[in-house]
């Protein structure tokens, strides 16, 4: 067998490898339980993972490049303060854009730290996760911003289609959007370029700098996306809103098999990867264990995930 064979075997066997543990866990909740197959837990499940999801995909983006941003949930929480903010005066669709619009601001910010200061993509973001929550802070004097316009609940609302709600085809629609930039566009192409090897991806022409600053773009906007669907629920923002929801979605991620060197994922595993996560939970909550053990599980399926990777590449090398 060639290398290059070798290679996508163990390419394929992750895509199955995370498939089949998605499926198992689905016929074993099945089996051993009444509730799960209900249409209640399922759509409960799939509105859970709707946050979570849109920032597994966002994270995604920049770890292919080879750059982490942990600033992901602070972004989500200024994002909807300024959607409400703004909304509250000049309706929701203006909310909405301006929202977003932070978000690509602030992601830039990010990518400007990281290429140009030449910071750690690691420190920049942690570091300006703290800015931002301390803007959110100050801007709302540490108080809850509560939405006059109630349209912004529609996105907790079930839709017509087997009550969905619409947060859950948000994400379907950004998991679609973003898989399809990623693995079918030069763009996209790009992205693996940059985080498998920089210096190659430089010289081949690619502009690593311009490719990391999008993604972090890319990553700010979606966080912004988040946030709305965070604050629809409560129909309030705050400054601590959606605190460590970037670790869950990171180590989504990595579940789903993003290296955490770069060069490597896709932005279906990552969401499978959150969808896991999900079914671990919903499953210990239907059985009644104690959810220090849910702790357990996660935590041991992330150190496998990231030992595989290391193992593989070890392997390529």
């Amino acid at each position: 067998m060639t290398h290059s064979a070798s290679a996508l075997l163990r390419y394929r066997s992750r895509d199955l490898g995370i498939a089949f543990t998605a499926i198992a866990l689905v016929v074993a909740l099945s089996v051993s339980t009444d509730t799960f197959m209900t249409p209640g837990n399922l759509v409960n499940i799939l509105d859970q993972i709707a946050v979570v999801g849109i920032l597994a995909c966002a994270v995604t983006v920049p770890m292919i490049a080879g750059v982490f941003d942990l600033s992901m949930s602070a972004v989500a929480a200024l994002s909807a303060i300024m959607a409400i903010t703004v909304a509250n005066r000049w309706g929701i669709v203006a909310g909405a854009s301006i929202a977003i619009v932070i978000g690509v601001a602030l992601g830039t910010i990010n990518g400007l730290a990281v290429t140009y200061a030449r910071v750690n993509s690691f420190i920049a973001t942690l570091a300006t996760s703290m800015v931002f929550r301390g803007i959110a802070t100050a801007v709302t004097d540490g108080q809850i911003v509560k939405a006059d316009d109630m349209s912004l609940q529609t996105l907790s609302r079930p839709s017509p289609i087997a009550g969905i709600t619409w947060a859950t085809w948000l994400l379907i629609g950004v998991f679609a959007i973003v898989g399809i930039v990623v693995a079918k566009t030069v763009y996209g192409r790009n992205l693996y370029a940059v985080g498998g090897n920089p210096n190659a991806a430089l010289v081949s022409g690619i502009s690593v700098t311009g490719t990391r600053i999008t993604a972090f773009m890319i990553s700010g906007g979606l966080s912004a996306v988040a946030g709305l669907v965070l604050a629809s629920r409560a129909l309030s923002a705050q400054p601590s809103m959606g605190t460590g929801t970037e670790f869950t979605a990171i180590a989504a991620a990595v579940i789903g098999g993003v290296s955490l060197a770069g060069g490597a994922g896709a932005i279906w595993r990552s969401v499978l990867g959150v969808v896991l996560l999900q079914l671990i939970a919903n499953g210990f909550n239907l059985l009644g264990a104690p959810t220090i053990y849910q702790q357990v599980v996660q935590g041991a399926l992330i150190l496998f995930a990231v030992s595989l990777d290391q193992f593989l590449r070890a392997r390529d090398g």
